[in-house]
């Protein structure tokens, strides 16, 4: 198996891995079953990030937004509170 440093691993390199055969070595149908279980995981992982940035993204542009909208609501004297906003 050649192991790629550096990249992403990805659910399908994980599917296509292929060991060297040894004199009694690992059960293939469990390590294939295994390493479906790894694949299966890390795809989940993958949509969830992907979700969670796509969130994150939304949430700073609503941000960006709201301070857009909210730069006149601030005190043009120090000491003096805002009206909207009793003490």
């Amino acid at each position: 198996m050649i192991y790629l440093t550096g990249e992403r691993l990805h659910p399908h390199d994980v599917r296509a891995a292929a060991f060297d055969t040894r004199w009694r070595g690992l059960d293939p149908d469990q390590v294939n079953d295994y390493l479906n279980r790894v694949a299966d995981e890390l795809e989940r992982l993958h949509r969830k990030l992907t979700t969670t940035n796509t969130e994150a993204e939304r949430i700073r542009q609503a941000l960006r937004q709201w301070q857009s909208r909210h730069t006149n609501c601030r005190h043009r004297q120090p000491g003096v509170p805002n009206s909207r906003w009793p003490r």
